[in-house]
Parts: C-alpha cells; sequence; structure tokens
C-alpha cells in the first residue's frame, strides 16, 4: 500500500540537466500517493535547455507520474513558476482540470496559512541583475560536473558520497550570510502576509525550523538533496529523503512490466559535515 499524504511539495528537479535526479523524483511520486501536489519552481531548467542541456525521455517520464497522478488519484497539482522556469510567464496564470500554474499561492490547512513561493523573487541577485545569475548558474552548474567526477573516484574507493557544492556553501561566509539572510526575508514577508509559515526552494537547502515565530519550510532539491516536503492529514509536516526511503523489491514500470530494483542504500554521509572547521579544501578522494 502506498503511503498517503495531504500535500506533497517538491522543487527544483531541473530537468534538461545532466545533474537532474529524474528517476529518483519519478520514483519517490509513484511510492506515495497525496490529494495535493505542488511543484514549487525551477521543475524545468530552461536556462541550461537554451544553453548545453538535453531533454531525455526520463524526464518525460517525470511528467507522465505526475499525469498517472492527476488520472489515478485525482491529485490537484499546482506548477509554481521558478526563475529558472520563467518561459511559463507566457501562458500565466492557467488551469487546466486538476493542473494549474502560477507564480505563488496561500495554501491553507488546519487553520494555518502557509505562503508558498520558489522563493527568486526575494533573491535580488536574480531579480535585479539576471547576468550575475547566469555567470553564477554556469559556476554552480561546473562544481556538479566535478562532484560528479569527484563521486565516481569515491565510489570505487569504497567512500561516502562527497557533496561539494554543499561544502563550498557551508565555508564561504558570504553564502552561509546569504542564505541566512534569504531565510528571514522569507519569514518577514509570510508574517507581513498574515500567514504563518512560508514554503519555498530556491536555494537548494531543505529545512524545517521556526524563525521567528514564523513556520520556514524548504523542500530542498533533486539535484543533491533528493527530498521533499510532505504534510500528512493531521497538519504536521515534515522532510522527506530519497536515500532514507524503503523501496517495495519490485515495482511496475511505466509499461506495466514488473522489474525489480534493488534496495536503497542507508543514507549517504555528507563529508563535509565531519570537517574541521577551516577553509582548506579536503582531500576529495581518500
Amino acid at each position: 500500500m502506498k503511503t498517503h499524504f495531504k500535500t506533497i511539495i517538491i522543487s527544483d528537479v531541473h530537468l534538461g540537466t545532466k545533474g537532474s535526479k529524474a528517476k529518483e523524483v519519478a520514483r519517490f511520486l509513484k511510492q506515495y500517493s497525496c490529494e495535493n501536489l505542488i511543484l514549487n519552481g525551477d521543475i524545468i531548467d530552461g536556462w541550461q535547455l537554451k544553453k548545453s542541456g538535453s531533454w531525455k525521455r526520463k524526464h518525460t517520464r517525470f511528467f507522465n507520474r505526475i499525469l498517472k497522478m492527476i488520472e489515478r488519484d485525482q491529485t490537484k497539482v499546482t506548477y509554481l513558476r521558478g526563475n529558472h522556469d520563467d518561459f511559463l510567464d507566457q501562458i500565466l496564470p492557467i488551469q487546466i482540470g486538476n493542473l494549474s500554474i502560477q507564480y505563488d499561492m496561500i495554501y491553507e490547512s488546519h487553520g494555518k496559512k502557509y505562503f508558498i513561493t520558489h522563493g527568486d523573487i526575494f533573491d535580488s541577485v536574480t531579480t535585479n541583475l539576471r547576468w550575475i545569475a547566469y555567470l553564477g548558474d554556469v559556476g554552480y552548474t561546473f562544481l556538479l560536473w566535478l562532484n560528479r567526477l569527484v563521486n565516481y573516484h569515491r565510489r570505487k574507493r569504497g567512500l561516502p558520497y562527497y557533496s561539494l557544492s554543499q561544502y563550498v556553501k557551508g565555508k564561504v561566509k558570504t553564502a552561509v550570510s546569504y542564505i541566512d539572510q534569504y531565510e528571514e526575508e522569507l519569514a518577514k514577508m509570510a508574517k507581513s502576509k498574515g500567514c504563518d509559515g512560508i514554503i519555498c526552494g530556491h536555494i537548494h537547502k531543505a529545512e524545517n525550523r521556526m524563525i521567528d515565530g514564523i513556520l520556514y519550510l524548504n523542500s530542498g532539491d533533486w539535484v543533491e538533496t533528493m527530498s521533499a516536503l510532505a504534510e500528512d492529514h493531521d497538519g504536521n509536516w515534515q522532510l522527506i529523503y530519497y536515500n532514507e526511503i524503503n523501496f517495495k523489491k519490485s515495482y511496475s514500470s511505466e509499461d506495466d512490466k514488473t522489474i525489480s530494483i534493488e534496495q536503497p542504500r542507508e543514507l549517504k554521509t555528507v563529508a563535509f559535515e565531519s570537517l574541521s572547521k577551516g577553509l582548506k579544501i579536503p582531500n576529495f578522494f581518500f
């Protein structure tokens, strides 16, 4: 039996890029059912598709899974526009049956109100200095490429997953300061709208904490973290990490053939968590 939630929120899938975990997010959505599915921005990476990205069959399968959720479970799907899928500006807002596409929304549940937005609107870089945002995107893409190379060699040596980009974010003071300010500003925005919480994505950092009386929720991403937010039928929110899910040994694929899959590995140890506090770059391979 599938685990059923009232609402599931995912963001930052970045379909069209090499780093996108399209297969994993589709498998995740196959494991659960929900009344509401909110795709909170950067689901399709239009920036990369215009440059060096490519659309693959696994990216299409992600949307096939969404359509099946609408058809079989009557799931209400809301797609919120992010900065990487800003091409949606040309059609917003639009609603077709159980699918709606819009900028942001206020979600009410169990007497509480949550302002849901991708989060880029509060990022002065992506809003006002687009060329710098593109430059930052190039740098992040390079880090992801380097990260794949690093972890290829680490896996051959039986070493745990190492997140280079997360290490950089955690060690560069300006990045840490930016994330803290970003979260605080979003909490202030929610309070100004009379909401009890804020739900966002954008910075690829999953979070569930209180900020000055406002519940701050960030769904993370499906490039590295592979996480999602889920609300149960009592109104409680939790972060779900793909690497912590106990999948069944087999499941039906898109063409209804039953295939076997491996049991998921234990939650990956993120190497930077055990590093010293200095800024010295560690030896990635040993």
